[in-house]
């Protein structure tokens, strides 16, 4: 195993949301490492996740977390690696701290912030196997084949909708 993805996610209450992002590495092709890893409850179990994932051949790193949402930022400040941060809604205000957490990374350290939920958890992963396509031409492949079955199934989904809508127009 090779992985050339870090998923971390603060707690595993986050696992059914950050799933997503492997569902979609995993349908790439891509080698994934997945951990439970808090910024604030192991702060340094974090940092050396972090700093020493690209020596382990990691090329991209997606944070999911909740609330304060530091987790990214944290990692962002540890590693030069890619970093993608997924909001997720573990409080009363459904995401939007986290968002907010996320999205604010002071200048120097960057993160790319995801949208909130299992759609951001997707994406990320999505975004990160475009992101390893750039020096991987098979895995390109699998990205615009990806596109293009998704671009089908819409096409599908409005071929039966005309259906539908013709059906209709005879009742």
């Amino acid at each position: 195993m090779n992985p050339k993805v870090l998923i971390l996610m603060g707690s595993d209450s986050d696992w059914e949301v950050m799933n997503e992002s492997r569902k979609a590495l995993l349908d790439m092709g891509v080698e994934i490492e997945v951990h439970v890893s808090s910024a604030h409850r192991t702060p340094a179990r974090t940092s050396a996740l972090a700093r020493e994932a690209a020596g382990r051949g990691i090329q991209v790193v997606i944070c999911g977390a909740g609330a304060a949402a530091h987790l990214a930022g944290v990692v962002a400040a540890e590693t030069e690696l890619p970093v993608l941060g997924v909001p997720l809604a573990a409080t009363d205000l459904g995401g939007i701290d986290a968002l907010l957490a996320i999205a604010q990374m002071p200048g120097g350290v960057p993160v790319a912030t995801m949208a909130i939920g299992k759609a951001g958890a997707r994406n990320a992963g999505l975004l990160a196997a475009r992101i390893l396509a750039l020096n991987d031409p098979e895995l390109a492949a699998r990205v615009r084949e990806q596109r293009v079955t998704m671009a089908r199934e819409v096409e599908a989904k409005d071929a039966a909708l005309q259906i539908r809508l013709l059906a209709d127009k005879k009742a």
